[in-house]
């Protein structure tokens, strides 16, 4: 028999407060920065999809579609460079980022990858981007490690 997980949330209710309130206040970086919600909205949902969190991908989907996003643009998302039609430059600006910043790739990839965000965005969505993915591997990392499981609807 497994040995049931630890639902961090509960064993240190502290800790996990903080991390939303981390949360909110990316959320209000973001804002401030004049970041539509569909973008962090698709950086959520796109980091989850690498990081295969089927608790956070449940939960961003919604939001994302709440945000403004289509289900095409949500289903695509995975070859989102293959169908850049569906994005605009800023989204796009923000997926490949967001993208870095979950995978941590080798110096020069990440390089290129700011050097394009930085054509689209300026310094505050940036760092808006980089938190929110920063925020949302969290988040995943929670829910995989805890076992939250996806409620059906």
């Amino acid at each position: 028999m497994p040995t049931p997980r630890v639902k961090l949330d509960k064993q240190n209710p502290d800790v996990y407060a903080r991390l939303v309130a981390v949360s909110t206040a990316v959320k209000a970086a973001a804002d401030t920065a004049g970041l539509p919600r569909i973008v962090i909205e698709l950086v959520n949902v796109r980091c989850s999809q690498i990081n295969g969190c089927a608790f956070c991908l449940s939960l961003h989907h919604a939001d994302a579609i709440g945000a403004g996003a289509t289900e095409q643009q949500i289903v695509v998302l995975p070859a989102w460079r293959e169908a850049r039609n569906l994005y605009d430059d800023q989204i796009c600006a923000a997926l490949e980022l967001a993208e870095a910043v979950t995978e941590l790739p080798g110096h020069h990839d990440m390089d290129c990858a700011y050097e394009r965000a930085a054509d689209i965005l300026d310094a505050a969505q940036i760092g808006a981007v980089e938190w929110a993915a920063l925020t949302i591997n969290a988040f995943n990392r929670l829910s995989i490690m805890s076992e939250y499981h996806v409620r059906p609807r």
